[in-house]
């Protein structure tokens, strides 16, 4: 579907110009295809009152192709498109609403989408009001291309082992996914989200917020252990990660994860702080990701750059990185020591008490060469720049090593390590 022309036909329709209010001043788009690939054989899931799945993306088209003939003044056509989108997904309320004001356009003006009597009381106008946000979240993602070839720039550097990423864009409710290619990430899907009731930066425990940073899935759950509230499953990031923990971040069990029967989709502000995408959706990302390497980026907005440009953008941390492994290679623990911060800690451990353990490892080495391989470096800048690094640390005449995960902070012109830990 042309997004130009989608938004031109729309605009055309004097009750459906409340959806595109908010896409008035965007950029020009750029088509991002959706590809196919093979996948992962689906896991089990529980039959109780779940609708059979549709293609990931495919039911969001569907309400965007009603829009489409309504803009063009297809009336008729809108209505049985969309009475068709309904019967087959009685549980999306925002498709439901858009029957509804086509159903009572055969009879009276329709002044705006959703236009029903206000008598449902404070409760129905806020449903109504998140419904209309949705409506306009989904066209909006859908005008608001990202630049054809373009990636997030946290991802500077994903090893092979990486097959896939995630990265969220907060202010436009979008979960966006990659595969990893020997070329380069390549753009497979993009899917309307729900965050926190309170959106993001979380900080605490039960404050209804998603958190925000550079994250791993760490577990996919069996939906057999799960109530119908999580729909097809569940994906689980490692919230607090070792940067939140230095800054006093609480709480946890934050999860990628489904909807119960009832629901296709949750208004954009409707979690506790979980990332919750449709159960077609979902199930395509479970099917697709691997558990512990694939990355999560959760962002208040994504910045898309050109591939060339991260490759000059990570090249001074790649030098230091190169700095730290010869340091680690020449045994000398004081040159190595160089690139921790003061405040360091490993799995809890403060430098002093970790000084043990990096004594033996430069025992253990012998002065020889260390090797970093699937070495992968994400940049998440706040009110700091940090870096996660993950790398597999093989000593000289070794087939394998630990897979180690470090957090780097720049101070200055300084990195210097506050966290290392092995995770495999």
């Amino acid at each position: 579907m042309n997004p130009r022309s989608l938004f031109h036909h729309i605009r055309r329709a004097p009750w459906c110009a409340a959806l595109l209010c908010a896409a008035l001043a965007c950029a020009p788009a750029s088509g991002v295809t959706r590809h196919k690939k093979k996948e992962k054989p689906a896991p089990h899931h529980r039959t109780t009152a779940m609708a059979p799945l549709a293609r990931d993306g495919e039911t969001e088209a569907r309400l965007l192709d009603v829009y489409k003939l309504i803009g063009a003044g297809q009336m008729r056509e809108a209505l049985a498109h969309a009475e068709s989108l309904v019967h087959d997904h009685p549980n999306f309320q925002l498709a439901q609403l858009v029957y509804g004001d086509l159903l009572a356009a055969r009879t009276r003006p329709v002044r705006g989408v959703g236009d029903v009597q206000e008598t449902a009381g404070p409760t129905g106008a806020q449903s109504l009001a998140d419904l209309r946000e949705e409506s306009l979240l989904r066209i909006r993602a859908l005008r608001e291309r990202p630049p054809a070839g373009a990636v997030p720039s946290q991802f500077l550097q994903l090893a092979p082992r990486s097959k896939h990423a995630i990265a969220v864009d907060a202010s436009r409710a979008r979960l966006y996914l990659f595969e990893n290619t020997p070329t380069g990430l390549k753009l497979l899907g993009d899917y309307y989200i729900s965050v926190g009731k309170l959106g993001i930066e979380k900080a605490s425990e039960g404050d209804l917020r998603t958190p925000l940073g550079v994250y791993y899935v760490t577990s996919n759950l069996d939906p057999k252990t799960l109530k119908d509230f999580y729909g097809v499953g569940a994906l689980p990031i490692n919230y607090p990660n070792p940067y939140d923990a230095r800054r006093g971040k609480t709480g946890g069990g934050i999860w990628l994860h489904g909807t119960p029967p009832a629901q296709f989709s949750r208004a954009p502000k409707a979690t506790d702080g979980c990332v919750v995408l449709a159960n077609p959706d979902l199930d395509r990302i479970i099917r697709t990701v691997e558990v512990r390497s694939t990355p999560v980026v959760i962002a208040p907005s994504l910045k898309w750059v050109a591939p060339q440009q991260l490759e000059a953008e990570g090249k001074p941390f790649s030098d230091t990185l190169g700095a730290w492994r010869a340091a680690k290679a020449s045994g000398d623990l004081n040159r190595l020591l160089g690139f921790y911060a003061p405040d360091f800690s490993a799995n809890g451990k403060p430098l002093a008490d970790w000084l043990p353990q990096v004594r033996a490892e430069l025992g253990r080495a012998h002065g020889r060469d260390v090797q970093l391989k699937d070495v992968s470096y994400l940049r998440w800048t706040d009110s700091a720049d940090t870096m996660v690094v993950t790398f597999g640390e093989v000593p000289e005449g070794e087939r394998t090593g630990p897979v180690k995960r470090q957090y780097w902070l720049r101070t200055g012109n300084q990195w210097k390590i506050f966290f290392e830990g092995v995770i495999g």
